[in-house]
Order: structure tokens, then sequence, then C-alpha cells
């Protein structure tokens, strides 16, 4: 019969991410779901522990960025962790979103621990129609 080991190892699920603005300093991306629906675009993101004031939404063109610090205020100063999955500190996650949706009224709203964003799609554009030509000199 072979010895078992009855070490315990320090586990983290949650990939950190060195960050191209800030060399050296780390975040973790936190799980999220991207789904359509009849009237545009939802994202939700798990974010338990947080409060929305410590949550910053940004939007850049198509690119959503969702950021914020989730602070580990729970513990025992001098505690010794047999597991951890739960990760704590500066988050980011950004996302490209497709074409046909409006980021200029998206709304977002953070409930139970899950930041929801709604994206409607975007207004028809115009039918095509014919410009006029004009004479100049």
């Amino acid at each position: 019969m072979g010895k078992v080991s009855s070490s315990v190892h320090f586990i983290e699920r949650s990939t950190m991410v060195v960050t191209r603005d800030l060399p050296g300093k780390t975040h973790w991306e936190p799980n999220t779901d991207l789904y359509t629906t009849a009237d545009g675009l939802v994202i939700k993101v798990e974010l338990a522990g947080m409060r929305s004031e410590n949550l910053e939404v940004t939007l850049e063109g198509n690119r959503l960025r969702i950021s914020g610090n989730r602070p580990d205020s729970c513990r025992a100063a001098h505690c010794r962790f047999l597991m951890m999955e739960i990760t704590y500190g500066p988050f980011e996650k950004v996302l490209n979103l497709p074409p046909g949706y409006d980021l200029s009224r998206a709304k977002a709203a953070y409930v139970n621990g899950f930041l929801r964003v709604d994206v409607p799609l975007a207004q028809a554009p115009a039918p095509d129609h014919k410009l006029e030509i004009s004479e100049g000199d």
C-alpha cells in the first residue's frame, strides 16, 4: 500500500494576468456570461463581496471595460489557507462587443453579487439613399 501524503497545498484557480498598462501589476478576471436576447446583449459578471461604488464600467468605442478591487477584509490576520479559490485584489474584464449594439444606451445594475450590463440593439440605420451632387466652382 502506498503512503498518503497529509500535506495540504495552496490552491488558486483564478488566472492572474499581467496588465499591459502597468507592468509588474497583476489582476484577475471574474467569471462572465455574455448572451443575446431579443432586445440586445447581456453581460453578467460574478462579483460576490463587492459594493457597487467599488466597480467601474467604462465604454470605449465597441469595448466594455469592467474593473475594480475586491478587498480581502474578512479573514483573520494570521490565517493559513488549506484551500483558496476566491480571488481578491484588483480585477479587470475587457470585452470587445460585436457590431449592432448601442453602448451609448447601456445600463448597469449590481444585485446579489452579480453585475449585469444590458446593451440594447443599435437603432436601424437610415435606408440607403442617393446623395444630391451640387455643382461647385
